[in-house]
């Protein structure tokens, strides 16, 4: 998921100065006064009558606008036996509406010289299209009919089950380590609905029926539990009065309940292995860590950096430069609005086995936990993580996108200006702390995948 990550430093620019002031946010350097923010992102928000939240962010630097729905429903918010609704509806609302045939949608958005997409996880679905300015019309009209009036046919539903089946077997079930994120989800919570795939299970598509997704739509498609927002080039009352227009007139849907389900603790390290289609042994392992809301995200996303981005990254030069018993390795965190993960996976070089790269992984969070890392290695994964962020801030997606998911998961839209500082001033002692509290082998899922060819039952 994406998740606003990274700090700006000196090497940037210099102390006090900020970006040119046409756009709409300003970032000074690492080394600036503690007065000032390191981003400034200008936004308006407001909701209407409906409870539609409205987020606006003007920028004249770029002739273009970029409109972002969120719903605030993912794979979470699923009922046993139902499941996949919240993916198969990111493709159900490109089906048609009221005023909207079959495809049009996309029809508009392409003649218009537009892009579009949607999206989602376990904790929401959001649907966005980048235009030019002088079409902000085209996309609110178009997102409020499927909002309003999503063409919810028998035709639609077999249509895109079928559809949705088949990205199951392309992306799951017919790829080497497919299926790796769902056993490792449903190995690491029992209780709690992220323990199913958010792409759902075949039985449930198959299942579903029009009035179960009708009911689904009615209850979650609501404006009261969406985030309309809009950056780039407009004109700030001009787009109040056509999101009036469009928007104001949704009749309100009921009131959610977020599902309240804690998921207890690991009670000790859980292991499976699966013999699959893969050519080389692969380690996933797994850690149960804090929701992203919780004091040591930023930490556990700094602690996660040091392990695995770039080549000069603690396990990459372990594990593949120099011991050579790994082909590659990756560690993130995925931040969640309930308790999440954080992940370490590798694939096992020819020759070797998982058990070396487990234990060499488990090594260097040991290393990572009794001693603090350096000021040169801080200060360089701050500076990778840095560009990245800057990259997202510096387009209207990128913007509207972080925007609409610090209101939506985070409950506060303005810490899309603060999370910058926040995961600068994270302390060397901090990410040695949370490398210790929570990636440890008691609160693992360690999941290897084999070559079905070396299965000695044969199954």
């Amino acid at each position: 998921m994406k998740t606003a990550l990274g700090a700006l430093t000196g090497s940037f620019f210099s102390a006090g100065q900020r970006l040119d002031s046409s756009r709409p946010f300003g970032l000074t350097s690492f080394t600036n006064s503690a007065e000032k923010k390191l981003v400034d992102i200008k936004f308006i928000e407001y909701d209407l009558p409906n409870g539609l939240h409205v987020i606006l962010s003007p920028d004249k630097s770029a002739p273009v606008v970029a409109v972002d729905v969120w719903y605030h429903v993912g794979s979470k918010n699923e009922e046993p036996n139902r499941t996949g609704f919240a993916h198969l509806f990111e493709h159900m609302m490109f089906q048609g509406s009221a005023h909207v045939g079959k495809a049009e949608h996309m029809k508009y958005l392409e003649q218009a010289g537009g892009t579009f997409n949607g999206s989602t996880t376990w904790d929401r679905t959001n649907y966005f299209e980048t235009l030019p300015s002088n079409r902000l019309e085209l996309a609110l009209w178009l997102e409020s009919d499927r909002m309003l009036s999503l063409d919810i046919s028998q035709e639609n539903l077999d249509n895109q089950r079928e559809v949705v089946k088949e990205e199951r077997r392309w992306r799951v079930d017919n790829r080497p380590y497919g299926t790796a994120w769902e056993k490792i989800f449903s190995l690491s919570y029992k209780i709690h609905p992220y323990h199913w795939p958010v792409v759902g299970y075949m039985q449930d598509l198959n299942a579903a029926s029009v009035e179960d997704v009708r009911s689904f739509f009615r209850k979650y498609y609501a404006p009261n539990n969406a985030v309309l927002a809009i950056a780039g080039d407009f004109i700030v009352d001009n787009a109040k009065q056509l999101v009036e227009k469009y928007f104001a007139d949704i009749p309100r849907g009921p009131e959610i309940k977020r599902p309240g389900i804690v998921e207890p603790p690991l009670a000790g390290q859980v292991r499976d292995t699966v013999y699959d289609d893969v050519a080389l042994p692969a380690v996933y392992m797994v850690f149960r860590i804090p929701s992203m809301t919780s004091g040591d995200a930023e930490p556990l996303n700094l602690a996660a950096s040091i392990l695995s981005k770039g080549e000069s990254s603690r396990l990459y030069q372990s594990l593949v430069y120099k011991k050579k018993i790994a082909q590659s390795v990756d560690a993130f965190s995925v931040d969640m609005e309930d308790p999440g993960v954080f992940v370490i996976n590798a694939v096992v070089s020819p020759g070797h086995e998982p058990e070396e790269v487990e234990n060499e992984i488990m090594a260097q969070l040991n290393n990572l936990a009794r001693e603090v890392p350096g000021d040169k290695e801080l200060e360089k994964v701050k500076n990778q993580v840095s560009s990245q962020w800057v990259g997202q801030l510096s387009k209207a997606l990128g913007r509207v996108d972080n925007l609409a998911q610090f209101y939506t998961l985070y409950g506060n839209t303005g810490e899309t200006n603060n999370y910058l500082d926040k995961f600068l001033s994270v302390t060397k002692e901090q990410v040695r702390e949370v490398t210790g509290k929570y990636l440890t082998p008691q609160n693992s899922v360690v999941v290897c995948y084999l070559p079905k060819n070396q299965n000695k039952f044969g199954e």
